[in-house]
């Protein structure tokens, strides 16, 4: 994956305008300053925000202006005085990721007009983390009736652009932990958490920080929601976009860099490094999603009003992970790309396991090694089919292994090959160093096409 980097900033602006007015937006300035020097030691080459002070109702805006420059003034706490800033945008990731939602199903588009009125939020963290602009940045709003598959599918657009751009990439979100804003102007000494309940819920979401959990964090995220009532799910978006932004793993080592008070709510300054060391993969998710079909359960589906929420999955989206959860015939894994359709990765049948047509795409990222067969527009582009063939070998080997299965028991294999006159001697001296010595029964056919842009797909039976 291109995410070197992932980490969350509070967006109100005490800690940027008048740090010595409490020892905790003190404390916060300086996890700024720390993270701002992780940042630049990560190689990022882009820093990409999702902010929740960003709402947008109408599709998803993603700024692309290359140099926005205006004087802001916080719209609540305009007497902490005005913010001046010049930012540099990166507007080639910016259009590239407006093009990768919409080919995910989202409405999308780039901002890119003098004066537009980034939020006070991305102002704030900017202005912290890259002072002088060290890194370029692109910043991404929350549309206010996105629900969580949404949301997910908008993460996963983020890594699409990050493996067209091939640049290396630092994906954060613009939030609080606990969201609630005293409503009356407070003396800087008395702030505090606004309630016992936000602050034992701030300290669950620190531990699983701490941990590198972010796709639990997305998980936890559901439960804190039941509990509190919150009709609006503005302060959980943030998880659910970054855990889909960085492959839906908790493959990280988390740091907490400060936490304190923040007019009531509760600020935090974490990160995330990628590591092979994490506390292990996910363990559900109910709305798994790759495409985003259009629907929004922003009403009540028989629920009372207390008890409805804005976050539950699409039905129709649903079907292949419930599926997975009552049969226990049916294998499905996040170590291998997402099928493209309504079918999982495998299934059990008496003594045989048979597997769906695997291809090389990667899990999270759905990159292709070796390289696509065409570009988006259907024009043939230069490939590699043995990095492709041992990619579609390693996916189908940690579909097997999910199953409780191996390599070593694949009985039979059906290749599909786009170009056999093209790629049959590369792919056949592939498959030989990889599957010769198990010996499966073997046909290979061309076809015309695959689903994706791809040159090669296995169909596999194997015994569990």
């Amino acid at each position: 994956m291109n995410i070197v980097k992932a980490f969350l900033v509070p967006g109100i602006p005490h800690p940027l305008l008048c740090p010595e007015k409490n020892a905790g937006w003190q404390a916060l300035r300086d996890g700024f300053e720390a993270l701002s020097q992780d940042l630049q030691d990560s190689g990022a080459e882009l820093i990409l925000l999702y902010s929740t002070m960003w709402p947008s109702v109408i599709g998803h805006q993603i700024q692309a202006r290359p140099e926005p420059e205006w004087i802001h003034v916080d719209e609540l706490f305009h007497d902490l005085g005005s913010i001046p800033y010049r930012f540099k945008i990166d507007a080639d990731y910016a259009k590239t990721y407006k093009e990768t939602a919409t080919q995910r199903g989202l409405h999308a588009r780039c901002v890119d007009y003098h004066g537009f009125p980034i939020d006070t939020g991305s102002v704030t963290a900017l202005k912290l983390l890259t002072p002088n602009n060290e890194i370029p940045a692109c910043i991404v709003s929350s549309n206010v009736y996105a629900d969580r598959a949404e949301t997910m599918v908008l993460g996963k657009a983020a890594i699409d652009a990050a493996v067209k751009s091939g640049k290396k990439i630092a994906v954060g979100a613009v939030m609080t932990l606990s969201n609630r804003l005293f409503t009356d102007f407070i003396d800087p000494k008395d702030d505090r958490i606004h309630s016992a309940k936000d602050e034992e819920w701030n300290q669950k979401l620190l531990q699983f920080i701490e941990e590198g959990r972010i796709e639990d964090l997305s998980q936890l995220s559901r439960e804190i929601q039941r509990q509190i009532r919150v009709k609006k799910v503005v302060n959980f978006k943030p998880f659910w976009w970054l855990a889909a932004a960085t492959g839906q793993s908790n493959a990280f080592t988390g740091k907490v860099h400060a936490y304190a008070p923040l007019y009531g709510t509760g600020g935090a300054v974490c990160s995330f490094t990628p590591t092979p060391d994490g506390v292990g993969t996910k363990e559900f998710d109910e709305d798994d999603v790759e495409v985003f079909r259009g629907d929004r359960n922003v009403l009540s589906q028989g629920q009372s009003q207390n008890d409805t929420t804005e976050e539950e999955p699409v039905a129709a989206l649903k079907a292949t992970a419930d599926e997975a959860v009552r049969d226990p015939n049916v294998v499905k894994t996040s170590k291998a790309a997402a099928p493209v359709g309504a079918y999982p990765h495998a299934r059990r049948v008496g003594d045989l396991l048979y597997l769906s047509g695997v291809g090389p795409r990667q899990a999270g990222t759905n990159a292709i090694p070796g390289g696509p067969i065409r570009d988006e527009n259907g024009q043939a582009l230069d490939y590699d089919v043995t990095a492709q063939t041992h990619a579609v070998v390693e996916n189908i080997k940690q579909i097997l292994e999910a199953a409780g299965s191996s390599l070593e028991k694949v009985v039979d294999v059906t290749a599909f090959l786009v170009d056999m006159d093209r790629d049959f001697e590369a792919y056949n001296k592939a498959y030989a160093e990889l599957l010769g010595h198990i010996g499966p029964t073997r046909t290979t056919v061309e076809i015309r096409a695959l689903p994706t842009p791809i040159a090669v797909e296995f169909k596999v039976v194997a015994l569990p």
